[in-house]
């Protein structure tokens, strides 16, 4: 009865994760585009403010993912487990209801408010790069790519945010600023200004760590790209058996002269 009991529930948790499977695949687009739309939404949001038509579509996205994310949540067979993979998910659908139920109020110091949009910025971005993994290919370069896009707008967005508020002059007074200032982070090429506020600091870090991760992938990859091309091109032969001819003959002429000095003695 036992070994019944469990090939049985062996059989449910397989039937319910291939349900899972299947449930993902066909809103595997759908849900990547809804994704794209909500970051964007999201920069817009920190950078100028969402009118109420704006405001109204994210809203609706949020409830859309909500609802998505409680369907699979009672399809999956083992709860903890799925809440382990997903708990930035799950904090990234949290996070709008301090701002829809208005308990900002509660947190009405500046330091409190920074630290929720880092939050936000944080877990919005994940929301991004899991729709993301879900459709294109990890290790592809495209993927590498639109990672990188993502990661580069939501971060110059959150330091738009966090360092346009600085007192004096020094700040990052308009989008495209912090967004070139991203781009040369990301490039690890750096730039001269330093975040003035912990948050931008903490931000900063995660950016550089993404930087350090992904820039050299993506220089190999360039790398690799362009001597594949002048591999496969005839000049790139040509040069090269050239440069073989030319050592052979060096090659030849060494041994010429070691073979005489070899015979005087």
């Amino acid at each position: 009865m036992n070994n019944l009991n469990l090939e049985e529930k062996q059989a449910l948790e397989q039937e319910r994760n291939e349900v899972l499977r299947q449930w993902e695949d066909w809103l595997e687009m759908p849900m990547l585009i809804l994704a794209l739309v909500w970051l964007l939404l999201f920069i817009i949001e920190l950078v100028r403010g969402l009118t109420p038509i704006l405001d109204a579509v994210s809203t609706t996205i949020w409830i859309i993912f909500i609802l998505d994310f409680l369907l699979e949540f009672s399809l999956a067979p083992r709860k903890v487990a799925y809440l382990r993979r997903n708990w930035l998910t799950a904090l990234s659908l949290l996070l709008p209801a301090l701002r829809i139920f208005r308990i900002f109020r509660i947190v009405r110091t500046v330091r409190a408010v920074r630290g929720l949009q880092l939050l936000r910025v944080m877990s919005r971005t994940n929301q991004g790069m899991k729709a993301l993994a879900a459709t294109v290919h990890r290790r592809g370069f495209g993927y590498v790519l639109a990672l990188t896009i993502i990661v580069a707008l939501m971060g110059a967005a959150g330091m738009y945010a966090f360092e346009s508020q600085v007192a004096d002059e020094s700040g990052l007074k308009s989008y495209g600023n912090a967004l070139w200032w991203t781009a040369m982070l990301i490039t690890t090429m750096g730039s001269e200004y330093s975040p003035k506020t912990a948050e931008g600091r903490v931000l900063c870090f995660l950016l550089a760590l993404y930087a350090s991760a992904v820039f050299g992938y993506v220089t190999a990859t360039i790398a690799t790209f362009f001597i594949g091309r002048d591999a496969d091109s005839d000049e790139g032969e040509i040069a090269g058996a050239k440069s073989i001819v030319a050592l052979q003959k060096e090659i030849m002429a060494l041994r010429q002269e070691i073979q005489t000095l070899v015979n005087r003695d």
